[in-house]
């Protein structure tokens, strides 16, 4: 099974505590939003998706 994550750049205020979070190493800080540049790695624990008080971030299975 894999995952897609996504980040909503619009309402990505860059905190950061995804990048903290994932266990996997998916994001990374990129002009102050967070990107996901390992999705790949992605395992769909949707530990970044409750920490981000935004909303900002989606993970789909695909």
């Amino acid at each position: 099974m894999a995952y897609q994550p996504e980040v909503d750049a619009e309402k990505c205020v860059g905190c950061g505590e995804c990048v903290d979070v994932c266990p996997v190493d998916v994001y990374e800080l990129q002009d102050g939003k967070s990107v996901p540049v390992n999705a790949e790695e992605c395992l769909g624990c949707e530990s970044c998706v409750e920490v981000c008080e935004q909303g900002a971030i989606t993970i789909t299975e695909i």
